[in-house]
C-alpha cells in the first residue's frame, strides 16, 4: 500500500510536542485500516528513519498512532522536514 494513503498527518497538538521532546515520539492520524507493520514501514519508507515501536488508537472514528523512533533518528528531525517547528 502507498504510503501517503496510510499516513494522513502529523498531530502538532500540545500533547504531541511534549511526546516529541521528552520521549522521541511524534502522533500521526493515520488510515483507520492501517495496522502498526504497515505504519512503521510507512514512516520509514517517507522520512527515511529507524521506528522503534508503534502504538495505536482510536478515538472518534480516527486513527492515531504513536510513533516512537530509535535514537539514532530524533523525533524533531522529523518534525523539522514536516515543517511542524
Amino acid at each position: 500500500m502507498d504510503p501517503y494513503k496510510i499516513i494522513k498527518h502529523p498531530l502538532s497538538t500540545e500533547k504531541s510536542i511534549r511526546g516529541m521532546e521528552s520521549n522521541n515520539i511524534l502522533i500521526f492520524v493515520v488510515d483507520i485500516n492501517a495496522d502498526k507493520i504497515s505504519v512503521k514501514k510507512a514512516i520509514e519508507e517517507m522520512f527515511k528513519v529507524e521506528v522503534d515501536s508503534v502504538k495505536t488508537h482510536i478515538q472518534q472514528g480516527e486513527k492515531k498512532a504513536y510513533v516512537k523512533f530509535s535514537s539514532k533518528n530524533p523525533a524533531i528531525d522529523v518534525a523539522t522536514q514536516l515543517g511542524l517547528m
